[in-house]
């Protein structure tokens, strides 16, 4: 049965991509958990073009450029700092930032509860920002300062479908040797069946 409502973020986690391909399709290394994963706000982006003949909207396309938005953490993980965001981790163990590294791409992976099943979703071609330096004074309670990310997720060629993709999530059709090793690995899309 398919979920009425989603709800809650939870099982956080990235996959670096190690190589690319000469057809641009993208090879990943193993998935890395996010954990304290607070908030996940990701904007269409993309353009919706009207052409005008008749005086009518003779035609009208739209253009899938991927998603943008922030990803929120009680802390961003020291692995992703090294992993993606080009931190060096010295000899003493202290995290340096590097002013001259680029973010690698990755594949975000995450899973947003229902009612009836957890949808889980990959993101497969992703960059991010640095995450801001800040908090707070303690008073008489302990609040804790979040810490976020800004997420760009690009489309990226899939040799089995032969297509640009972007992402992908569960449903409640979704084969469970599927589901159950979403987060192991990132998901690979096998071919349409007859039906689709």
């Amino acid at each position: 049965m398919a979920n009425k409502i989603k709800y809650g973020i939870k099982s956080c986690y990235y996959a670096p991509i190690t190589a690319f391909a000469t057809t641009g399709a993208p090879t990943y290394g193993t998935p890395v958990a996010m954990p304290g994963a607070v908030s996940l706000s990701l904007a269409a982006q993309g353009e919706q073009t009207q052409f005008y003949a008749d005086n009518i909207v003779y035609w009208a396309g739209d253009s899938n450029s991927g998603y943008q938005g922030d990803l929120e953490l009680a802390k961003i993980p020291d692995s992703f700092k090294t992993d993606i965001l080009g931190f060096i981790a010295d000899g003493n163990g202290v995290l340096v930032e590097d002013a001259g590294a680029e973010s690698k791409h990755f594949a975000l992976m995450f899973q947003f509860e229902g009612d009836e099943k957890a949808t889980r979703h990959v993101m497969y071609n992703c960059i991010a920002s640095r995450p801001d330096t800040a908090s707070q004074t303690k008073e008489a309670s302990i609040t804790p300062v979040t810490e976020s990310i800004t997420i760009t997720a690009a489309p990226v060629f899939n040799v089995t479908l032969n297509k640009d993709i972007v992402k992908a999530e569960t449903n409640s059709e979704t084969q469970a040797t599927a589901y159950n090793s979403f987060f192991t690995t990132v998901y690979a899309p096998t071919a349409p069946s007859a039906t689709t």
